[in-house]
């Protein structure tokens, strides 16, 4: 079954109540999604959430005192596809380089109209398309008019596919820049952008300054080790910075003069890196389901220097997991799993 044949609906994936399908990391390797589809189920999930449809409570955080780890739950309700949802995650050896890290995610989808479990999944590749997604959307809502230049820090899993969401989004950008330090990093980044983008190539920055003097957007999806740090006084007038990981300074948020964030109440759980000396944050002018549904501009002055918080919001996990489960299960795959006999 292709993806143009599976109905957008959730009583179209077959279930029952004493089995649970898994679909596992490879079960959903190989799934072909396009760029758009996922920008729209991700805007669609935020709509919902804005119209009052859908229910976000805030996640719940369990961190030891030394910091070696983190864990996250999230319970979310989908209202336009009438999907309930937990997504867990955690991740150990905070404090260690990425290779001795570990990290794991899921995501358990119920159909609220027949009662019925769907699948649990891995929850990698959902937030590894989700996240992109959203910093696509900010940047088509709130980057500068007539934006041409983007500048994407890090050549992580989040890295990898900013620049061809961002082209998804916006079209009309003419310079893309890199700034990483690891090769095979790099080196991924370039064969992702070919692989969507074929005709496009990308600018390897090495100086950081100079590059994000000249970006009218940019996206810093470095991991917490990373020693980049963009300054706001090196923003130009009208720059919009998206922060995923890091690679921006607190000042980009301290002295932005508009802030948006997906959600306020996340900022402040996860973001605490980017809090003042005393842990205060300023005010979020604009959160971006309001954004996406007209109640809340995104940007007002051209030359408005505006930070956004991509943090990301379990609907919007409960959306394209939903979707991704729709095409995977339309496909025979996953296992099945007596979990309740």
């Amino acid at each position: 079954m292709t993806d143009s044949t599976v109905a957008d609906d959730t009583r179209s994936i077959p279930a029952d109540d004493r089995t649970l399908r898994i679909l596992s990391t490879s079960d959903l390797a190989g799934l072909d999604i396009a760029l758009a589809d996922v920008v729209a189920t991700v805007e669609g999930a935020y709509r919902t959430l804005a119209a009052g449809g859908s229910d976000n409570p805030r996640k719940l955080t369990v961190k030891p005192g030394d910091g070696h780890s983190v864990a996250y739950a999230m319970l979310g309700r989908d209202g336009s596809r009438d999907v309930v949802a937990v997504k867990t995650s955690y991740k150990h050896g905070l404090g260690e380089d990425r290779g001795n890290q570990h990290y794991y995610t899921t995501l358990t989808l119920y159909d609220d109209v027949t009662g019925l479990p769907v699948a649990m999944m891995d929850c990698g590749r959902v937030g590894a398309l989700r996240t992109p997604a959203v910093s696509a959307l900010l940047a088509r809502e709130c980057a500068p008019p007539g934006a041409r230049s983007a500048l994407v820090i890090g050549t992580g899993t989040q890295g990898r596919l900013a620049l061809p969401f961002l082209l998804t989004t916006l079209p009309d950008l003419e310079r893309l820049m890199l700034s990483g330090t690891h090769p095979e990093g790099i080196a991924a980044v370039r064969a992702e952008l070919r692989t969507h983008f074929p005709d496009r190539d990308l600018d390897i920055v090495t100086d950081l300054r100079a590059a994000a003097a000249d970006a009218d957007v940019l996206v810093a999806t470095a991991g917490g080790h990373t020693p980049a740090a963009v300054e706001a006084d090196w923003l130009k007038p009208g720059a919009l910075s998206v922060l995923v990981g890091h690679g921006l300074a607190p000042s980009t948020l301290h002295r932005a003069d508009r802030v948006v964030a997906t959600s306020e109440a996340q900022m402040k759980v996860t973001g605490t890196d980017m809090a003042d000396a005393a842990g205060r944050f300023p005010a979020v002018d604009a959160e971006f389901p309001a954004v996406l549904a007209g109640t809340a501009p995104g940007r007002g002055a051209a030359q408005e220097r505006i930070f956004a918080y991509n943090s990301g919001l379990v609907v919007t996990d409960i959306a394209l997991g939903h979707r991704l489960a729709q095409l995977a299960l339309g496909q025979g795959l996953g296992t099945r799993v007596a979990l309740w006999r």
